[in-house]
């Protein structure tokens, strides 16, 4: 352990034994002590009073008749008329019944209780012998209970449930309108931007923020009005909350967080008396940071609804709105949201002076996801010989969400197999497991079954490497993981931003590849061709609709972008296009299907040999990597995969090469990827 890292635990460890210390003793353990008090008393006070002997009626008329009573006192009981309580001393007497005298010649008495119901002539003479004393009962304390005691419980039911509910702000059953930011004081977050790594374009949009924060006088010097609101736009998982705490951190500002779902409650009015109310706390605590995740849940477009939109919603929007735009730049408050909907937010929200910068955070690169492995490989053991930027090229599109999670994978799955360091062979199990889920050896497969999925995926393998517009084969296997049976999958050599015609025409034959193989080796079809069929449809649709690559309709965009529909704007929209048109674009996308299908076959019935061979290599072994394939193709031989470990008791040895891809069959898949391990939208 570095000496960074010790000074920084002692800091920690020091951090929380003062914030102990600083925490007030808990209402629950004041009242423990209090009855514990209480309990201690008594007893003490039982102690020191002297031991009383209960008396029977019957054994108490024995002493009177005796004449061995002392003296006593008669008490009247007023809630039982005929028992009246007697106490006082008697004579102790030894076994021949004479009264005991002590060493100081004073007669022994015994202090008795009893309980007795006296008839009249029995009470006077207990009275008229001179040693009974008749006594009534304090009854003050009682009727004054009996008058105050309703009178106190009325005051102490108004003070719970209304001036105590009112003073426990956030906590009482009455503070619904308060607001629920939590506040991550400067003290506790320590989250800097070295923490952050795979978006250094958005870190330099953002470092401004910090500046200002530090030194606001620098900017308003010139007259530069820093922006009032930044929202965070990009897909789950790239950072955006890590990186508005990293502001806050780089800033040693308040950070108060809260997510857009947490101002609308089931009463009318609570979101906007939430929003007032957080606005109130950050102006108490400023320089701060207000952090507003998932916004669209408060911000979507006002008026949209079905029924004319959501009331309580709208003015919640309409106070954060208000709240926004009447705090001036002075006051040291920077609003950051975030979301993966900008196109749902209302208009009014993204205007300048409310909203006026959006910073896109995307899924990083190749080098931005190897900085994102450096970042999280410090809590984890790796062993030497991992090479974390192999990993970060066998992993594009991932976010760095998935990028944390698959060294924690890697890490469980190295101590169950009880690995002192996490090699490369669990990070690429790791990386299968994150996209696609675990493999599934547990999977009842029929001989039939399996042989026809060897020969689908084998379809697949070869027209990749037979076509010259594909990316690389990075493996093929019929391991069942997830919900796909097996899958070929293919790695672009870098990141890949745009694609073209003939990149995309045989990547459209490669998915036909493995009905082909199915057709030639059964003669008939199966369901699992259902993947590749909604891929390539897809594929060539956006191809005819928003790309401009048909001849016939050409650089037209038929249609909006509707990977998002918002029901109560788009319900009403029509297509933009007529009947005739969208019969063109069915024909027109039917006939590259068509032709890339042609295209498919005439390789594959060419290489039928080719085809066969790595159909029973991969019933033998399961997996081939990339280079197994292209052997196989270009040179007709065979070498077999050398046993790598695996997590389950081996069925076949599998290839340990760079990372998989994306998986065509059965599952559909997200959008067609374009043979990339992301799949890219269309």
């Amino acid at each position: 352990m570095s000496d960074d890292n010790k000074s920084g635990n002692q800091d920690r460890n020091s951090r929380k034994n003062t914030d102990f210390n600083r925490i007030p003793p808990k209402t629950w353990i004041i009242w423990a002590t209090i009855l514990t008090g209480a309990m201690v008393v008594l007893m003490l006070r039982e102690r020191m009073e002297p031991p009383t002997e209960f008396l029977s009626q019957t054994a108490f008329i024995e002493k009177v008749d005796s004449n061995l009573v002392a003296r006593a006192t008669i008490t009247y009981d007023p809630q039982s008329p005929f028992l009246t309580e007697i106490l006082g001393e008697y004579k102790r007497t030894d076994k021949e019944g004479k009264v005991i005298v002590g060493k100081d010649g004073k007669e022994e008495l015994v202090a008795f209780r009893s309980k007795a119901r006296l008839t009249e002539k029995m009470e006077n003479k207990l009275l008229e012998t001179g040693k009974f004393e008749p006594r009534q009962p304090n009854l003050m304390l009682m009727n004054i209970l009996s008058y105050a005691l309703p009178m106190l419980l009325i005051l102490v039911f108004v003070w719970f449930f209304f001036i105590r509910q009112l003073k426990m702000a956030g906590k009482g059953a009455l503070s619904f309108g308060k607001s629920k930011a939590k506040l991550l004081n400067k003290e506790k977050n320590k989250t800097t931007f070295k923490d952050v790594a795979g978006v250094e374009e958005a870190i330099e949009e953002v470092s401004e923020l910090v500046d200002f924060l530090k030194d606001p006088k620098k900017f308003q010097r010139l007259g530069g009005r820093i922006p009032k609101g930044v929202l965070m736009i990009g897909p789950p998982g790239t950072g955006k909350t890590l990186l508005a705490k990293a502001i806050a951190g780089e800033a040693d500002a308040a950070f108060f967080s809260i997510s857009g779902s947490d101002f609308v409650e089931m009463f009318v009015g609570v979101g906007a008396s939430r929003v007032r109310d957080m606005f109130e706390q950050a102006r108490k605590t400023t320089p701060c940071l207000v952090f507003i995740d998932e916004i669209d849940a408060v911000g979507r477009s006002r008026g949209i609804g079905m029924g004319g939109g959501n009331d309580e919603r709208e003015q919640t929007l309409n106070a954060l709105l208000v709240e926004m735009d009447g705090f001036d730049t002075t006051d040291g408050i920077i609003i950051i949201a975030a979301t993966n909907r900008p196109d749902v937010l209302d208009p009014a929200l993204l205007r300048p002076g409310r909203f006026d910068r959006q910073v896109t955070v995307n899924l990083p690169d190749v080098r931005g996801r190897e900085a994102i492995l450096k970042v999280h490989a410090k809590s984890v053991k790796l062993a030497p010989v991992v090479d974390l930027s192999v990993i970060a090229r066998g992993t594009p599109g991932y976010s760095g969400a998935e990028l944390a999670n698959l060294l924690n994978e890697a890490a469980l799955l190295a101590a169950r197999r009880g690995r002192k360091s996490i090699g490369m062979a669990e990070l690429e199990e790791a990386r299968d497991k994150v996209r696609w889920g675990r493999a599934r050896r547990s999977l009842a497969m029929t001989d039939d079954e399996k042989r026809n999925t060897a020969w689908h995926e084998a379809g697949h393998a070869l027209a990749n490497v037979l076509l010259e517009h594909t990316h690389p084969l990075h493996k093929v296997t019929i391991i069942p993981r997830g919900q796909a049976l097996g899958s070929t999958m293919s790695l672009p050599k870098d990141d890949v931003f745009s694609h073209h015609r003939k990149q995309m025409l045989d990547t459209i034959a490669m998915m036909m590849g493995g009905r082909i193989a199915e057709e030639l080796i059964a003669e008939d079809v199966s369901s699992g061709a259902a993947g590749d069929i909604q891929q390539a449809t897809n594929l060539a649709r956006a191809m005819v609709t928003q790309w401009g690559m048909s001849e016939k309709l050409g650089m037209v965009q038929y249609g909006g972008d509707d990977e998002y529909v918002l029901l109560g704007r788009d319900l009403g929209r029509t297509k933009g296009y007529s009947e005739d048109t969208a019969r063109e674009i069915d024909s027109e996308v039917k006939a590259i299907i068509n032709h890339c299908y042609q295209v498919a076959k005439e390789l594959i019935v060419t290489h039928r040999d080719k085809l066969d061979m790595i159909a029973n290599g991969l019933l033998e072994y399961e997996t081939l990597d990339g280079a197994q394939v292209h052997d196989i193709v270009r040179n007709g031989t065979f070498t077999p995969p050398a046993p790598t470990p695996e997590m389950d008791p081996p069925r076949g040895a599998q290839a340990a090469t760079p990372l998989p891809e994306t998986p065509h069959k059965p599952a559909p898949p997200k959008l067609p990827g374009l043979g990339t391990a992301a799949p890219a939208p269309v």
